[in-house]
């Protein structure tokens, strides 16, 4: 029926290690289904999210998604966060052919013909990040990540990177996602020891800010020796406070302080909608922009099966906040902006570094060259 509407499976969590973030991206996709449906619908017939609440634990991604498809008869869905519950989803789409749009930077080496990844590829902010990190602050550097691969991922990229400039690794220390404050103190014991030029941070969730109260606690001196992250984010920086992120450096494809009317206008409303307490985030940003990609996509497939839906987004461009993306018509990731900021004292970050334009994903990054980044790939501000 003409008036009928799209249902559509959210997977994000509202309880849990991850939940915060994970809310940030549930208001990021019914904020897009809104505009979406005040704009139209799709030809007439509104978006509809069914949303489920996995816990942040992996295998209940997987039990709702197979509940979705089984009992709701969906077969599109939204959302996932760590690496862990992509992966534990990823054979239940599979195996009933459905497909999963995913918001979140993640470690690559991956492809699947039902996931389309909208989040950064390491080329968009490891190799940028490091290269940055090596030039104004040095080459011994500690690396403390959550127990998850994509930690475990990360870590191995910036070592090659650390390696290929003749650097020093300290120490790489993985804590569970639900680590307590004693165990950060002890990762952070270390950094006092042995002084690194940066702390290579990749951990993630509700522990995020043991990590940098240890840190604060410890009298340490973001000016000298900051920490250095792909995860910290907006949303996570809110949960802990600004004080204790100020002055940390974050390398990502949005911030909430990137300078254009598109942008400027999309918070606006979307902090008019949700209230202006609210901020936005990396994961927010994909969020928002996959449900308008994938709207798109229906209108031009004219009707709702997976193999039309990927046709139509093959090369589909949408103006994102971040900027304009594109779905890469070879591999199902995105062509995304790659920036650097630092933390100021109102939880925002101040732009060091940002690209000239969008850049190719490249998930497969297995011997990446700093020269061939720093040589093509913009400047710093």
């Amino acid at each position: 029926m003409p008036d009928q509407p799209i249902r559509i499976g959210g997977l994000f969590s509202d309880t849990g290690v991850t939940s915060a973030i994970e809310r940030s991206m549930t208001r990021a996709t019914l904020f897009a289904i809104e505009q979406i449906n005040e704009a139209g619908g799709i030809d007439g017939r509104p978006l509809e999210l069914v949303l489920r609440n996995p816990d942040s634990t992996p295998h209940l991604y997987a039990r709702h998604l197979e509940s979705l498809i089984r009992d709701e008869g969906l077969q599109f869905f939204f959302g996932c966060y760590t690496s862990s519950t992509r992966k534990a989803a990823l054979p239940v789409l599979e195996r009933h052919d459905a497909l999963l749009f995913y918001p979140v930077f993640y470690e690559g080496f991956e492809y699947s013909r039902n996931v389309i990844y909208t989040g950064a590829t390491q080329n968009h902010n490891n190799v940028p990040l490091a290269e940055y990190m090596f030039r104004h602050y040095g080459t011994r550097v500690l690396m403390v990540g959550s127990d998850y691969v994509y930690p475990y991922e990360a870590n191995r990229l910036m070592s090659d990177l650390l390696y290929e400039r003749g650097g020093t690794k300290l120490g790489e220390y993985y804590l569970p996602l639900n680590a307590g404050r004693s165990e950060f103190d002890k990762v952070i014991e270390k950094a006092r020891q042995l002084r690194p030029s940066f702390i290579f941070s990749m951990v993630v969730g509700d522990s995020m800010r043991h990590l940098y109260q240890a840190y604060a606690e410890a009298g340490l001196d973001p000016q000298e020796m900051p920490i250095a992250s792909l995860v910290t984010s907006e949303t996570e920086i809110q949960q802990m406070g600004a004080a204790l992120a100020a002055g940390h450096i974050t390398a990502a494809t949005y911030f909430q302080s990137v300078d254009t009317p598109a942008n400027r206008h999309c918070v606006a409303a979307y902090q008019a909608r949700f209230g202006a307490n609210q901020v936005t985030d990396m994961c927010w940003d994909a969020a928002y922009f996959q449900v308008h990609l994938f709207a798109e996509a229906l209108r031009r497939a004219g009707r709702e099966r997976v193999g039309d839906i990927l046709q139509a987004l093959r090369g589909l461009e949408f103006e994102a906040p971040q900027g304009l993306v594109r779905i890469d018509m070879h591999n199902h990731h995105s062509f995304l902006f790659s920036r650097i900021g630092r933390v100021n004292r109102m939880g925002q970050f101040d732009l060091l570094f940002e690209s000239r334009h969008h850049l190719k994903p490249d998930p497969y990054v297995i011997a990446p060259s700093l020269d061939d980044w720093s040589n093509s790939m913009g400047s710093d501000l």
